[in-house]
């Protein structure tokens, strides 16, 4: 059981039951707070922003690259183009961050 490790959540996951049952797991649910919500007693923290901001960007990316239209006709195959895709991903990722432009 760990203690005090976040989820981070989408702002569709606010809510009481959900954050209680969590809780009593070891878990925090950290969701974003909407600018309107009176009395909020965790404000937005940033590093958890960043991660999430983050995570959402990797997210874009796989949906650019079909993680969400996988036609596949077993689990090995939903494996296998699941993981083809994340290595695309992965490649692409330090191709992009080492500037790897050509193989000279």
């Amino acid at each position: 059981r760990p203690e005090g490790h976040f989820i981070l959540g989408d702002e569709g996951y606010i809510g009481k039951r959900l954050h209680d049952a969590l809780k009593i797991d070891g878990y925090i649910l950290w969701t974003p707070y909407r600018k309107n919500m009176k009395g909020a007693k965790q404000p937005n923290k940033r590093e958890l922003m960043a991660i999430r901001r983050t995570i959402e960007s990797v997210f874009l990316v796989l949906k650019y690259y079909g993680i969400e239209n996988i036609l596949a006709r077993s689990v090995d195959g939903f494996q296998q183009t699941v993981e083809i895709i994340v290595l695309t991903y992965n490649i692409s990722y330090i191709l992009q961050r080492y500037e790897f432009n050509s193989f000279n």
